[in-house]
């Protein structure tokens, strides 16, 4: 297929075994690990885990990307749409309260055919947030919780450390068809059944930033349409020069504490500092597929 899935919309022949373009993928899944995934917010994971498949590659090119050796390494293992189905059903057998699909956009025609029957558990997006509306309405009616980062408001930030100069205008449009898709969240015994988590790491030494993205939420959604995380959980990665060389400070997260609580935004999650570990990220060794 000629791929116009992203916003970069770079035109790649993608074909089933092979790619190019931003995202280097081929047209099938490639995945790095499926597991229960106990370290979602607590609406995603409940007891017993969210059935997470992690896909390898990235729409995006953040240079403090956890999850680096399958966003910018791309390690993973193609596998069919019915194997990927067959995934989907494996960890709900587990146990799994949903299936989070991480980092899924530039396979959304497989995963389409893969969700052709519904799930008997929601289906979780789980994004950068740097997404095509137009591409998101492929998939209403097959998506029930969408987990969308908002990681910039500054676009000069953005440009630096995500390649994505139109990032703020191009998450504030998806997150908004997300929510029109999903409508206002739906808790039943603690889980959410329907709607956004919207989620900011923040980052060292961006705070205004984080502000920003803060504004705009409390400005666009009134209290109890969507979830807002406000996750401490940044870790330097190797190489990383600057303000991104080391971690945010307890007075960085708690002045956006205070920022996020000032705004009204009380629906939600925050992180404590013990989540900036590395164990945190899973081991990516195709456990599960």
């Amino acid at each position: 297929m000629i791929c116009t899935l992203c916003p970069r919309r770079c035109g790649a022949l993608r074909t089933e075994a092979s790619g190019n373009g931003f995202c280097g993928m081929p047209a099938l899944p490639v995945v790095a690990r499926a597991m229960l995934h106990q370290w979602e917010e607590p609406c995603i994971s409940g007891s017993r885990g969210s059935g997470a498949v992690f896909f390898s590659g990235c729409v995006l090119g953040c240079v403090f990307c956890q999850n680096g050796t399958i966003s910018r390494g791309r390690f993973g293992k193609t596998v069919s749409v019915p194997r990927l189905r067959e995934i989907f059903h494996e960890l709900i057998a587990q146990g799994a309260h949903n299936i989070n699909l991480v980092s899924p956009t530039p396979y959304v025609p497989a995963i389409l055919e893969a969700l052709a029957e519904p799930l008997p558990a929601p289906v979780v997006w789980n994004t950068g947030g740097y997404e095509r509306a137009e591409t998101l309405r492929m998939l209403e009616g097959k998506v029930q919780i969408w987990l969308p980062d908002l990681k910039y408001a500054d676009n000069a930030l953005a440009r630096a450390y995500s390649g994505a100069a139109d990032y703020f205008e191009t998450a504030a449009a998806a997150i908004r068809e997300m929510h029109r898709q999903a409508g206002d969240c739906v808790m039943e015994d603690g889980l959410l059944k329907r709607g956004v988590v919207i989620r900011h790491l923040l980052l060292p030494g961006a705070l205004d930033n984080a502000k920003a993205v803060m504004d705009w939420v409390a400005a666009s959604f009134r209290p109890g349409q969507v979830l807002f995380s406000l996750m401490s959980q940044y870790t330097p990665q190797p190489g990383a020069e600057g303000l991104l060389s080391r971690r945010v400070t307890g007075g960085e997260y708690r002045a956006a504490l205070a920022y996020m609580e000032n705004l009204g935004i009380l629906d939600g999650y925050r992180q404590d500092s013990s989540s900036a570990r590395e164990e945190y990220t899973p081991a990516f060794d195709l456990s599960g597929i």
